[in-house]
């Protein structure tokens, strides 16, 4: 993919995923433990992660992470939002390496890895360990919630067809 038609891509897609976490923001939390959301940026990172590349994915995911947070979060939640997203794509990308996972499964183990990375932080920030009762409910609203956003992921990639590598901007 030439420079320009890649820039673009990473461009548009910076946009979605922060259009996304946006949404996602104005969504009431469906459940009474707090951080338990769906992760609907994560589409936009997942498309990255097999359409554009590793490099592109990361630099989507942190201009996201920083504008969400800049634009609708804190410096808290910037903090837990930049540990777990550093963590899910890093897993997400070793995953997705192997090609043993269907996208649902490396999307699954993104949001879960996300959330554990999330819980770790709130733990050294907070000083204590008594947070880790949320472990097991983390885990369950990780891996249903990756499942979802694997499954559209997946879905919006057999939609949007692969881009030209070789084609030349006009």
């Amino acid at each position: 993919m030439n420079r320009t038609r890649k820039l673009a891509y990473t461009s548009v897609t910076i946009a979605l995923a922060l259009v996304l976490s946006y949404v996602e923001s104005l969504i009431p939390s469906l459940v009474a433990v707090p951080g338990v959301k769906v992760g609907l940026a994560n589409i936009a990172v997942v498309f990255a992660l097999y359409r554009i590349g590793l490099k592109e994915a990361a630099v989507i995911s942190l201009m996201r992470v920083l504008l969400a947070s800049l634009l609708f979060g804190s410096a808290v939640s910037l903090a837990y939002s930049f540990a777990g997203a550093t963590v899910s794509l890093a897993l997400m990308a070793v995953l997705k390496k192997t090609k043993i996972f269907s996208v649902a499964g490396v999307s699954t183990a993104g949001a879960v890895s996300h959330n554990l990375a999330q819980t770790a932080v709130a733990c050294i920030l907070l000083e204590t360990t008594s947070l880790a009762w949320w472990i097991p409910v983390l885990l369950v609203s990780g891996t249903l919630a990756g499942v979802v956003i694997g499954f559209v992921s997946a879905a919006v990639l057999k939609r949007i067809p692969e881009v030209d590598t070789n084609a030349q901007g006009n």
